[in-house]
C-alpha cells in the first residue's frame, strides 16, 4: 500500500465536495489483493472481502458499491502506475542466463501478443464472429520482455482484431522499436517491411517462419561440429519477399526438432521436425542463433503465469482504464514477488502466498517454504532431457 499511496488524490479533480470514497490507491489495493489470493475470483467476491474488519483495516478502504468500482477507472489515470513499475524495476536484479549469450551486443527482448477475452459487447474490443456466428470481443495485451527479467520492460493494451491495423502485433512493434535490441518473435511477425524497419533502427531480429515458407537460396554457409551438436541443419543467405524484398542480408537457420500433431489450426497432420528461423544477425554461430530463439518460451510463460495464477483470464472492470490498472497492477504483483523471494514465481508459491494472506499460513511458514532447495540441478537435467526428446540440445 506504500507504493500506491502517492496515487490518493488522483482522479479528484472534479470531487469538488469532497466525498469521494474509494480513492486510486485503494482502488489498486482492492485489484492487488485480487491477484493475491485464491479465493478471490470475482467482483462481488472483492466486494464482500471489504466487510472484514481485517481487510479493511489493511487496505483502508470501506466496502464499496459495485456501481462506484465501476465507474473509478474513468477518473483514473493508469499511466500514474508506470511510476511505481519503474521504481521496481530498479532494484532487479538479472535472472541468469546462458553464459553462450554474454557476448551477444544487442539486448535480447522477447516480443509477443495474448488475447484478453472482453465480456462488454465494444467495437473497439470486437474480433471476429466466433464459430456460431456471435461477436468475439477481446482486447489483445503486448508484452516486450528482456532475457533474463522477471516481468516486461513494455506491456499495453491495444484492439483484438488480428488485421492489419493499430492493434496488430506487427504493426504495434514497428511503433516500438529502438536500437541495439535483438527482437525474438515467432512466425506470426514474419514480414518483410517489418524486417527491415527492425534492420533501420539499429537493431536485429529473430523470428521462427512456417515450415511451408518459400525462400530463395544465394548462398550456404559452412556447419561446423557445434552446430551439428546442436541439431542445425542449414545455414544459408536467402531472398525473402517478393519485389524488392529485403534490403539487407537475410539468413535462414534450420534446427531439427522431433516431429509433433499440431496443435492449431485445423489440427491436420503434424509438424516437419524442424524449425525455420530467419535474422540478420550475420556474424552469430549458427548455435547460438538456435539458443536464442529457445529463450522465446519465456516469454509464453510469462502469459501462462498472468492469466492462470494471477487471475488475468477474468477482467475486474469493462472499461479500458479499468483493464489497464488491472495488467499494470499484475506486473508489480510479479516484480514484488520476486523482489522478495529472489526467484520467478510458480504454483506453490503463488498457494502458499494465497495461504498466508488468509491466515492460513504463519510468516515464519512461508519463508520456511521459500528456503527449502528447489533441486535446481534436478529441474535442469529434466529440462534438458525433455530439450533432448524434442530434438534440440
Amino acid at each position: 500500500m506504500p507504493l500506491f499511496s502517492r496515487l490518493h488524490e488522483v482522479g479528484c479533480d472534479r470531487d469538488r465536495s469532497g466525498n469521494r470514497r474509494l480513492h486510486f490507491d485503494q482502488y489498486c489495493g482492492l485489484v492487488t489483493l485480487y491477484l493475491f489470493n485464491p479465493w478471490i475470483a470475482s467482483l462481488r467476491t472483492l466486494q464482500k472481502t471489504t466487510a472484514l474488519a481485517a481487510v479493511a483495516k489493511t487496505l483502508g478502504v470501506p466496502r464499496f458499491s459495485l456501481g462506484s468500482f465501476s465507474e473509478a477507472p474513468a477518473v483514473f489515470d493508469p499511466e500514474r502506475l508506470k511510476q511505481v513499475i519503474a521504481e521496481l524495476a530498479r532494484e532487479v536484479k538479472p535472472l541468469a542466463v546462458d553464459p553462450r549469450l554474454a557476448d551477444l551486443r544487442y539486448t535480447l527482448e522477447l516480443v509477443d501478443g495474448t488475447l484478453l477475452r472482453a465480456l462488454p459487447k465494444m467495437a473497439q474490443s470486437f474480433v471476429r464472429h466466433n464459430n456460431v456466428g456471435g461477436p468475439y470481443h477481446a482486447w489483445r495485451l503486448h508484452a516486450h520482455l528482456v532475457v533474463g527479467a522477471p516481468a516486461p520492460r513494455l506491456i499495453e493494451r491495444t484492439s483484438g482484431h488480428d488485421g492489419r491495423n493499430k492493434g496488430s502485433e506487427i504493426a504495434h512493434l514497428r511503433r516500438n522499436l529502438e536500437p541495439d535490441r535483438c527482437y525474438v518473435t515467432d512466425r506470426r511477425f514474419y514480414d518483410v517491411d517489418l524486417f527491415n524497419a527492425i534492420n533501420a533502427a539499429g537493431s536485429s531480429y529473430v523470428c521462427r517462419v512456417r515450415e511451408d515458407a518459400v525462400f530463395e537460396a544465394i548462398g550456404e554457409q559452412t556447419l561446423w561440429a557445434e552446430a551439428r551438436e546442436a541439431n542445425v541443419t542449414r545455414d544459408a543467405w536467402v531472398r525473402v519477399g517478393q519485389r524488392d524484398g529485403a534490403d539487407h542480408p537475410v539468413r535462414l537457420v534450420v534446427v531439427r526438432t522431433e516431429p509433433h500433431p499440431k496443435r492449431t489450426g485445423d489440427g491436420v497432420g503434424q509438424s516437419a521436425g524442424q524449425l525455420l528461423i530467419l535474422t540478420n544477425l550475420v556474424d552469430v554461430p549458427a548455435e547460438i542463433i538456435a539458443l536464442i530463439y529457445r529463450y522465446r518460451w519465456s516469454i509464453e510463460l510469462f502469459f501462462r503465469f498472468l492469466k492462470h495464477l494471477l487471475g488475468l483470464r477474468h477482467l475486474l472492470s469493462q472499461r479500458p482504464a479499468g483493464i489497464d490498472i488491472q495488467v499494470y497492477c499484475c506486473v508489480i504483483a510479479c516484480l514484488l514477488i520476486y523482489l522478495q523471494t529472489g526467484r520467478k514465481p510458480d504454483k506453490g508459491m503463488m498457494d502458499m502466498l494465497g495461504f498466508y494472506l488468509l491466515g492460513w499460513a504463519s510468516e515464519q511458514e512461508v519463508i520456511d517454504y521459500l528456503n527449502k532447495p528447489d533441486n535446481t540441478g534436478v529441474k535442469r537435467r529434466a529440462k534438458d532431457e525433455l530439450w533432448k526428446k524434442m530434438g534440440v540440445n
